[in-house]
């Protein structure tokens, strides 16, 4: 077990009762202790959260007890609370940081550990290679580093004034006053009772799906994409509701469904937010954007005037501009994007209230919101395909795709290569295709974008085909 921790973009995961048990969650918990003691100049106590996964809460209980053992007061969830909001509490408590017990939108077998830092945010690479350190010194059995009397554990409400911090970011009144009526699902994560409990005050029609508690989430990954949405998509043209909105197990990615059902990718919401926060809130920054999104954003930043940052994967590297320089919006792939104005922080909750204000501005559905882009500056679709595989395999692929083994796929010339994570492979003016070898997991993940459904179903197939030749 001792070396079954790795941290990957965004903290540890693992097995529950395998790589995942009481034990490793003390060892990690007695690193942040000792990065916290050791390495900043004082310590304000630590916040620790949870999702509403298996064993979530107790493990919370059990990093909790380690971070007091080590004389770091600890400010406890009082119940299964969004990852967004335990970030909030950070600032607003000026805390040294948060413990977030969760593993954000993998399947129920899966838990673990994310670092959130002082700034509120994704703990940078260099303070998770400073963590890392202090991990490799920790025993297999969790050694602490015990202080003559533990520091107090205080329960508090980390929900509520999250809540009343989004309602002062957001038009409520005029999407009240627009009539529009909306699907909220939280795929049982902990995001539950949040969207609802906004809308309730304000009177915004909606209806929740998937909030009761149910670790095992049944019937879904929580995770805001195809096939996990179709119970929201049957919710939402059930009863003629005007769109959907999900976020993922810990409450930090959107996903949504347009009023007649089709499903609106990460990309799109990314490109629908940064057009309203320009063109309707006449606001202003620069645009990050992580390897592995859409080319829509890089026309929207030329159109007005924006400077653009791209970055490796991972909303990590997204954070670190964010708090260097003065950045409008940063999103990933995976639903997670960053507004500014609230925290260098991904927020599913924030994001999914600024989609409703932006259908109440405009006048306007997801769907036609798209067609406009589309309209203005080309059609732009999506797709991803994750392949179990061999890490040896996966990495071989890469490799061969960054040395340009590969001249054409699926009937398109490869133009250009770009390796900055990953290999990705640039198709005539229109196209990419991306590939890269999870950090944490046997899975080579395969990106691609084209104008059309057929030409991105096409560019997946023929990569995986190309793929299973090299086992």
């Amino acid at each position: 077990m001792k070396d079954a921790i790795k941290f990957g973009t965004d903290g540890w995961r693992g097995l529950i009762g395998e790589d995942f048990n009481f034990a490793n969650v003390r060892r990690v918990a007695a690193a942040i202790a000792a990065y916290v003691r050791k390495e900043r100049s004082r310590s304000s106590g630590l916040v620790i959260g949870y999702d509403t996964r298996f064993l979530s809460e107790e493990a919370a209980r059990v990093a909790a007890e380690e971070i007091a053992a080590a004389g770091i007061p600890v400010f406890l969830a009082d119940r299964a609370t969004p990852t967004p909001a335990i970030s909030y509490a950070v600032v607003a408590r000026r805390t040294s940081g948060a413990i977030v017990i969760t593993a954000s939108h993998n399947p129920y077998r899966w838990n673990g550990v994310k670092f959130k830092a002082p700034y509120g945010g994704s703990a940078s690479p260099a303070i998770m290679r400073r963590v890392e350190a202090h991990l490799r010194a920790v025993s297999s059995t969790g050694a602490r580093s015990r202080r003559a009397k533990d520091a107090p554990i205080e329960t508090v409400d980390l929900v509520g004034p999250y809540l009343k911090k989004l309602q002062s970011l957001v038009k409520l009144e005029q999407i009240r006053a627009s009539g529009l009526r909306f699907v909220v699902d939280p795929m049982y994560g902990s995001a539950r009772g949040c969207l609802a409990r906004i809308f309730d005050e304000a009177r915004i029609p909606y209806r929740e799906i998937h909030s009761e508690h149910n670790p095992l989430f049944p019937g879904l990954n929580p995770e805001p994409i195809e096939p996990h949405v179709a119970g929201l998509r049957q919710a939402v043209l059930e009863s003629g509701y005007d769109a959907g909105l999900a976020t993922d197990g810990d409450g930090d990615r959107v996903g949504a469904i347009d009023r007649d059902g089709s499903f609106v990718d990460s990309h799109k919401i990314f490109s629908i937010l940064l057009r309203h926060l320009v063109e309707d809130l006449g606001m202003r920054g620069e645009v990050v954007k992580t390897f592995s999104t859409t080319q829509m954003i890089d026309k929207l930043a030329r159109k007005h005037q924006l400077p653009l940052h791209v970055t490796p994967i991972g909303f990590k590297y997204v954070c670190d501009l964010m708090l260097a320089r003065d950045v409008l919006i940063g999103g990933e792939e995976s639903g997670g994007i960053g507004i500014k104005g609230h925290l260098p922080e991904r927020d599913g909750v924030l994001n999914s209230l600024y989609l409703a204000e932006v259908m109440a501005e405009k006048s306007r559905s997801l769907g036609d919101l798209i067609r406009e882009l589309s309209q203005e500056f080309g059609p732009h679709e999506y797709g991803r395909v994750d392949l179990e595989i061999e890490r040896k395999i996966a990495d071989r692929v890469v490799r061969q795709v960054a040395e340009g083994k590969l001249k054409r796929v699926a009937g398109m010339k490869v133009t250009a290569i770009n390796d900055m994570d990953g290999a990705k492979m640039f198709l005539g003016n229109t196209a990419w295709l991306l590939v890269r070898a999870s950090g944490t997991e046997n899975i080579l993940r395969l990106y691609a974008e084209a104008p059309t459904r057929e030409q991105v179903t096409a560019l997946l197939d023929a990569m995986a085909d190309f793929t299973r030749q090299q086992k």
